[in-house]
């Protein structure tokens, strides 16, 4: 058992088996420009906020088109897929129920657009579980830095003391650690590669929701 008030989720890769729908998007993406997708890209962008990402990759690219076109371009890219395909990752649905049940406060703490948040989430029967929403875009500043988790415990009025984060990449793990939050990972095999530093940097490490702690 582990005490806490309230739980911060990230989505894309946590809540959510997604991030095979942003894999083909920056393929087809930097295709359409002439690009393959570096080594390293996906890696350097995860962590930011959609602004950030599109942001960078004006600069990388070399690119003319404004940051909010890019951002609209992926959105409409995958609109279809976060309102119709894209489902929860194993025994999600049934840890928030289980977490609503004991009183616990839900928030989401993620890069991941907010009309996309809410198709995927109404999709899935379980966006009224979720006390508040927060986004990377509302404190204009990625995870490798710990405001969007702040927010969301703001917006809660909760200490981050007493709230448990679920979280997929190796900077949302640390940046949350930083604020006195619990943290755990949630397996997915796109950071596969950084299990290792995941590991020690989280209080616990799932494969999937069956075995997330509850209060």
């Amino acid at each position: 058992m582990t005490a806490f008030r309230a739980a911060l989720f990230d989505l894309d890769g946590t809540l959510l088996d997604s991030m095979g729908v942003w894999e083909k998007v920056d393929v087809d993406f930097l295709a359409k420009r002439g690009f393959s997708v570096p080594a390293d890209y996906v890696r350097i962008i995860s962590a930011m906020s959609f602004t950030e990402a599109a942001e960078y990759t004006i600069s990388r690219f070399a690119l003319s088109e404004p940051a909010a076109a890019l951002i609209r371009e992926w959105n409409d890219m995958v609109a279809h897929e976060y309102r119709d395909n894209i489902r929860l990752k194993p025994y999600a649905r049934a840890y928030l129920a289980a977490l609503k049940s004991r009183g616990i406060k839900l928030a989401t703490a993620t890069s991941l657009s907010p009309h996309l948040s809410e198709a995927v989430l109404k999709n899935n029967a379980v966006y009224e579980y979720f006390d508040c929403f927060s986004f990377t875009d509302e404190v204009n500043r990625g995870k490798e830095f710990p405001d969007v988790f702040l927010l969301a415990s703001q917006k809660l009025v909760i200490p981050p003391r007493d709230c448990i984060v679920f979280e997929d990449l190796l900077a949302g793990i640390k940046s949350a650690k930083q604020l006195g939050m619990r943290v755990f990972c949630v397996h997915d095999k796109h950071s596969r590669d950084a299990v290792s530093e995941i590991m020690a940097a989280a209080d616990g490490y799932l494969y999937d929701f069956k075995d997330a702690p509850l209060p």
